[in-house]
């Protein structure tokens, strides 16, 4: 009997514990949920603020008061002069994109660029900071879609890859009038990949049968659980063929200088071997580009902030809460492996 209880005892208090743990979890993802409300959609930073802001703590913290003031009395005249010219400063607007297989992010793609074009001159600039390994086809021919329409009003582009644009990435950067990578950045991969897992002979062992109707002679090829023929694998190989030959035709059109028959092999090169070959305009970070526009012109980071739903929050809030479970215990397994004591 006693045994009875402890091991319900303990199954009580496993269960409250969960249930406390799942309302603390809504409520956390309900309060997230109403701040996305709140402040959701575009979102317009100043960089300029942010680097001046940066640069202050740093004089502060190293320079003599008396430069300090000196410093305050030069930028106060330099402002007003600034105010009283009333002269217009060039802008560049600063977008980011980090990519994934299906390119989710040409969704804010989509909003950002339409945001700027509504303001933007062919004396502004657009600077996309990017970052894609590729996926998707017709997802990231959709977001180079999305820059082609800057370039298409006359508005000058920039993309700066400090960690790779490749295959799809590259589908992406060949549309700008200067594409700039850092030393050790992947560029290239311009190819076409299919990867299709077949388990029709296992299943055939186990006696299942697969049964694929359909209208259409190349409605469907390759399958996963049927039997491919030699057709159907030719067929995939052409359609992958002609998006390849889409592809070269756009570098072919956006960048000319390139010898498309050399870049064109699937190969990838570091940015150092991505100048050489043409496919990068310069060398240098996007740090570095930033910087270097920032006393001439004012820049805006334009960020579009999307409404996620309660059940993407709860999804999100989980999903870190185990993250940082496992990451504790790693850590703790690893002092308790390596520690003095």
């Amino acid at each position: 009997m006693k045994e009875f209880l402890f091991e319900y005892g303990l199954f009580l208090a496993k269960t409250v514990t969960f249930v406390v743990a799942v309302v603390f979890i809504i409520g956390v993802a309900a309060a997230a949920s109403k701040k996305a409300r709140e402040s959701g959609g575009l979102v317009v930073t100043s960089l300029n603020d942010r680097y001046r802001s940066m640069i202050d703590t740093l004089r502060d913290a190293v320079l003599p008061k008396k430069a300090l003031k000196a410093f305050a009395k030069t930028r106060k005249a330099e402002l007003k002069a600034k105010e009283k010219s009333g002269e217009q400063r060039p802008r560049v607007f600063v977008i980011d994109f980090h990519g994934d297989i299906k390119a989710t992010g040409v969704a804010s793609l989509r909003k950002e660029v339409s945001a700027v074009l509504a303001l933007a001159t062919a004396e502004d600039e657009v600077l996309l900071r990017l970052e894609n390994y590729g996926g998707m086809v017709h997802e990231h021919g959709l977001a180079a879609a999305q820059l082609v329409r800057i370039r298409d009003q006359g508005i000058p582009l920039t993309v700066t890859v400090d960690r790779a644009a490749a295959s799809g990435g590259y589908l992406m950067a060949c549309v700008a009038n200067r594409i700039v990578a850092a030393p050790f950045a992947v560029v290239g991969s311009i190819g076409v990949l299919a990867q299709i897992p077949n388990f029709h002979r296992m299943l055939d062992q186990h006696g299942v049968t697969v049964e694929q109707l359909k209208a259409g002679r190349f409605k469907r090829t390759v399958t996963m659980f049927g039997e491919n023929s030699d057709a159907d694998r030719d067929k995939l190989r052409e359609e992958l063929e002609d998006v390849h030959r889409l592809f070269g035709q756009l570098i072919v059109e956006y960048r000319p200088q390139v010898d498309l028959d050399t870049v064109a092999t699937g190969e990838h090169w570091y940015g150092r071997r991505a100048l050489d070959l043409g496919l990068v305009d310069d060398l240098a970070t996007s740090d570095d580009v930033l910087l270097d526009r920032l006393q001439a012109a004012d820049l805006y980071q334009v960020h579009w902030k999307g409404r996620k739903k309660l059940a993407e929050k709860v999804a999100a809030v989980v999903e870190g809460s185990a993250a940082a479970g496992l990451r504790s215990a790693a850590r703790a397994y690893q002092e308790s492996r390596f520690g003095s004591g």
